[in-house]
């Protein structure tokens, strides 16, 4: 807590000095962008003119680039992408449902596999939900400094806050620093969450515009106290919404003894030149040679005071504590041609020296598990992107040269411009990778959690279209068949998860559909997904289908000072095998013996905005006031939230 007020402190500390220094003002006559997609945009409201009438730095002028370089600016105003997303993950959580309480894991709804990686990823999957990875990082260019506030209320005890801060210091370098803390009770028995994710980035351009180099430092810690969910009994007096139990602190949880951590800290640099640039008003023509360093530091840790005995049994009575760590370095060295007449051309080599394990080998009467899987990768890559009037073609492959680890993928597209407000994309994508670090080694003082496989790759072949149009809708049809797909379960005679993978083939269809329709001050957002799994559904469990859709009003009141927007969310998704969720492994398992969902969750918001400040209001799943039982799990043993009035605000100062 400390920290976080600190950080605060020295936040608000540097937006006062930088205010009192007039000439961070921009005085030019530029006329205001079209910005955002809300309703709300006035130039006022967007920073243009202050209270003085003096001309301040356009709002297109701070701008957010992404690992990828795909650069978009601030967005102030407020719609309902804004709603969806002001939640702990700060994106829109569509495909997923949240546990009971702020910070825990999510259930996922819906899978994509669009994801590239070439080398298996670290253990405890479902905490990473809020783990920025280096991709997830983004960068900053900003002509007065920027901060933003984001504040929620938790459950029980605790806060939510993200607070950010950039500015250049010159035209040519920027660096940010942000703090993104939780710390909530929870309304059960032993769930706390308590997490902090510290980011800062730098970026910096040669005053020749030819030497770039950009780095960031993240350290993240995330923090589960774990309970096992209910007890049968529980289950059941929460089920029939027995009065005497409203306090859900009263219902009992399977254990109040056990934590896992998860726990990184990464730092990244990279560097370019451009070793040809011969670019003008008709053409353009260049070469740019880079190279990036990455060296990331991770463990996740379960602890546990006393042997619970569903787990099964184990090697010591008390006080169980078990570490997995992974050390990961990752160097690449590549060169990108820009061209009129040929288009975008990339090539890259990128070396990675892994080291994932323990600190003992486990003699068993069966065999030896080892305690470390280490060694290196050699991986070599290739990009590729042409516009042509209308079309887009763009590609992307790579396969690992050397190593321990097979793995390649091949990805290719072309999109076309139906209409200025209109597009459609083809992309086909082949991959073929190693399971997670997790399937392959995994030690814990429980005996049943300990296992070391020799699995195949996970082979995916995935057909997607997607078509983007303002004036018809978002639709997204997607194909994925996976061979050897691998998976957790508990099989028969035992108790606990562990690997297991898929003699057969998986084929999962799923579209999904985004239409608004407005009339007036009224808008009805509808979000649609559909999904089956056409084989291999007995391990690869999703809701036929889910829905949303936000019925709502907008206005400006007090003479345009004040914009509000209010009404509330319909989500529904139609019952099947829900996957349980295992706090030793942090993983969700595959279980086909009990169905779940097939119940609404209805919020009610009303969201103001004020200058550059939204606020936000929300009586969370309203409609659970109105059952006479309850249904609603976020897995098995695990309910979902009940009722809850909650608030917020995210606030930008622009200087």
């Amino acid at each position: 807590m400390f920290k976080r007020l600190v950080l605060v402190v020295f936040i608000g500390f540097s937006t006062v000095c930088w205010a009192q220094d007039k000439g961070l003002r921009i005085n030019q006559n530029v006329p205001p962008p079209n910005v955002g997609q809300g309703k709300d945009n006035d130039q006022e409201e967007q920073g243009f003119l202050d209270k003085n009438n003096i001309r301040r730095a356009p709002i297109d002028l701070y701008k957010i680039i992404s690992h990828d370089r795909d650069t978009t600016f601030l967005d102030t105003t407020q719609s309902i992408q804004k709603e969806y997303k002001f939640n702990y993950l700060r994106r829109d959580r569509f495909e997923l449902l949240p546990f009971n309480n702020v910070g825990q894991t999510y259930n996922t709804l819906a899978y994509n596999f669009d994801s590239n990686h070439l080398k298996p990823r670290f253990v405890a999957q479902s905490h990473h939900f809020n783990y920025r990875d280096m991709e997830d990082m983004n960068y900053f260019n900003v002509p007065t400094p920027l901060t933003e506030l984001y504040f929620k209320t938790a459950f029980e005890q605790g806060q939510q806050l993200d607070a950010f801060f950039t500015v250049n210091t010159k035209k040519n370098f920027n660096f940010s620093v942000a703090y993104k803390g939780l710390r909530s009770l929870g309304k059960y028995q032993h769930a706390l969450a308590s997490t902090g994710n510290f980011r800062f980035t730098s970026n910096w351009v040669a005053p020749n515009k030819r030497t770039r180099f950009r780095g960031h430092i993240a350290a993240q810690d995330i923090l589960n106290q774990e309970n096992g969910g209910l007890t049968p009994s529980s289950i059941a007096l929460f089920e029939a919404n027995d009065p005497e139990f409203q306090d859900r602190g009263r219902l009992d949880v399977n254990f109040e003894n056990a934590e896992n951590k998860l726990e990184g800290l990464r730092f990244f640099g990279e560097l370019e030149y451009d070793l040809i640039k011969d670019v003008d008003s008709t053409s353009q023509n260049v070469v740019t040679l880079g190279g990036w360093g990455m060296y990331e530091d991770k463990f996740y840790e379960y602890r546990q005071n006393s042997a619970y005995d569903g787990f099964g049994p184990a090697y010591v009575a008390t006080d169980l504590r078990k570490k997995t760590k992974l050390e990961d370095f990752q160097g690449s060295g590549y060169v990108r041609w820009e061209n009129d007449v040929i288009g975008q051309l990339g090539g890259y080599v990128k070396y990675t020296d892994y080291n994932y394990g323990y600190n003992s080998v486990l003699i068993l009467d069966q065999g030896r598990i080892t305690n470390r899987l280490k060694g290196d990768l050699v991986e070599l890559g290739a990009t590729y992107q042409k516009q042509y009037r209308r079309f887009e073609v763009f590609g992307k492959g790579a396969i690992n040269l050397a190593g321990d680890f097979d793995g390649n993928f091949l990805e290719a597209g072309i999109g076309y411009q139906l209409q200025p407000e209109s597009k459609v994309t083809a992309t086909a994508r082949i991959h073929s990778v190693a399971p997670d670090f997790g399937f392959l080694l995994y030690q814990s003082d429980y005996v049943n959690y300990n296992w070391q496989n020799e699995l195949n790759n996970i082979k995916t072949q995935e057909l997607e279209l997607d078509l983007a149009s303002s004036k018809w809708l978002d639709l997204t049809v997607t194909y994925t068949g996976i061979d050897d797909y691998t998976y957790y379960q508990i099989r028969s005679n035992d108790s606990t998860p562990s690997p297991s993978q898929f003699g057969e083939r998986v084929d999962y269809v799923k579209v999904k559909a985004e239409k608004e329709f407005r009339w007036r001050k009224f808008a009805l957002m509808n979000t649609i997904l559909f999904q089956q799994a056409l084989s291999g559904e007995e391990v690869f469990n999703v809701p036929e289908f889910v829905t949303r859709n936000s019925l709502y009003y907008e206005d400006r009141w007090f003479k345009n000072a004040l914009f509000v927007q209010t009404g509330l969310n319909f989500t529904f998704f139609t019952e099947y095998n829900m996957n349980a969720y295992d706090p030793v492994i942090a993983e969700f398992y595959v279980q086909n013996d009990e169905k779940l969902g097939a119940f609404p969750l209805v919020d009610l918001f009303f969201n103001v905005k004020v200058k550059q400040t939204r606020i936000f209001f929300k009586w969370e799943h309203f409609n659970q006031l109105f059952s006479s039982t309850n249904k609603h799990f976020s897995a098995p043993g695990y309910p979902y939230r009940d009722a809850v009035i909650r608030f917020g605000l995210v606030w930008n100062f622009l200087l």
